[in-house]
């Protein structure tokens, strides 16, 4: 959906500071000359350190944040939580 909208699609991983694993963002779309990271969901949806993780990194260059999942709508502090069928808008 993100692609047949028209976006050009980037992924991102960066290495965690405490252990061998990296924190992955699935898609980042450009937006007013900045960032919004996507994480996208199948389970598991409360967490979302990845996404923290970058905001704390990146956060003069992040706009909005996205969680893409299969809930419904909400607003998790400055996550916006979407179901999968709203990808679309983005």
């Amino acid at each position: 959906m993100l692609k047949a909208a028209g976006n050009e699609l980037f992924y991102y991983t960066f290495p965690k500071e405490t252990s061998n694993h990296n924190y992955e963002i699935d898609f980042l779309l450009a937006r007013k000359n900045k960032i919004c990271p996507i994480e996208v969901k199948s389970s598991g949806y409360k967490t979302h350190a990845s996404l923290d993780a970058f905001q704390d990194k990146f956060s003069a260059q992040t706009w909005k944040r996205y969680l893409i999942y299969t809930k419904d709508i909400r607003k998790d502090k400055d996550i916006f939580c979407l179901p999968v069928y709203m990808t679309m808008f983005l």
